[in-house]
């Protein structure tokens, strides 16, 4: 996987921060197959209000109709969402439909942070889908203690946790070749302590909303596509944060997640839609 912040149909960039290009993920690069180890998290692509193709995402069913992803992944226009389970989504096959849904897909309707901003979307960086119908699984994915990452960020050395992000999304990219399947993967990354890739704080890092993970080919990382997938805790189902953006797109260097453990998030998921939960 590598780290990538939108997983889109066609590629966005986000802007240039910190003398570096910010662009949304889509996908897992040098991770490993997921299979089954995963089921709860899946394949999304959004659909404006007359039905046209915006961009593909990830994320993870939260319970049978609260699915949790990024919050530029939910933004307008999209109206709409088409989500898929399997770990494997074969284009041009009746059985998916891929992307405008067919018998194994589930629909849904997009809710953004109401504090989200698209010319800051590394701020609030959260969205849900609410899927008109139920999907029942033997488990689902958890939302973190508040305040998971703040004792992370003092520690140092091989304490630290491992975390594993999951995703549907490119396993390559650069400007001669891209390699794009509609696959779930999972790798294996760490938080980066020194906050930024380009040295004193990360220009990411506000109000703590945001972590930073390695991303390289020892572990993996994210790439376009694996937006708004989860970053959980290690082998837990516990969604610490959501893949948001990368530094390049190149799916290179460091990848960036935004936190679901603050007060914040935690209310608006509760408020809103802990009903559902």
């Amino acid at each position: 996987m590598n780290p990538v912040s939108r997983a889109v149909l066609t590629v966005t960039v986000a802007g240039i921060l910190a003398l570096a290009a910010s662009a949304r993920v889509d996908a897992i690069k040098y991770g490993t197959l997921d299979g089954n180890a995963h089921p709860y998290v899946g394949l999304v692509v959004f659909d404006d209000a007359d039905g046209h193709t915006l961009w593909r995402c990830s994320g993870t069913l939260l319970s049978p109709r609260v699915f949790l992803t990024a919050g530029h992944c939910t933004e307008a226009p999209a109206a709409r969402a088409t989500i898929w389970f399997e770990s494997n989504v074969v284009r041009n096959d009746p059985q998916f439909g891929y992307p405008s849904g067919g018998p194994t897909s589930h629909d849904g309707t997009p809710y953004t942070h109401p504090q989200y901003q698209p010319g800051a979307f590394y701020r609030y960086d959260l969205g849900v889908v609410v899927l008109d119908e139920p999907v029942a699984m033997s488990q689902y994915g958890a939302l973190p203690a508040l305040g998971l990452f703040d004792a992370l960020f003092t520690n140092r050395g091989p304490q630290l946790p491992a975390f594993t992000p999951v995703g549907y999304g490119l396993q390559f990219t650069n400007p001669a070749m891209t390699l794009s399947a509609l696959t779930r993967y999972q790798a294996s990354v760490s938080i980066i302590t020194g906050d930024s890739p380009f040295g004193g704080s990360s220009a990411f890092d506000f109000d703590d909303e945001s972590v930073l993970f390695t991303n390289n080919a020892s572990g993996g990382g994210t790439c376009f596509g694996d937006s708004g997938g989860p970053i959980f805790v290690g082998g837990t189902n516990v969604v610490a944060a959501v893949t948001s953006f990368g530094i390049n797109q190149n799916c290179a260097g460091t990848g960036g997640g935004y936190r679901v453990d603050t007060a914040d998030d935690l209310n608006w998921l509760l408020a809103a839609f802990g009903h559902l939960m």
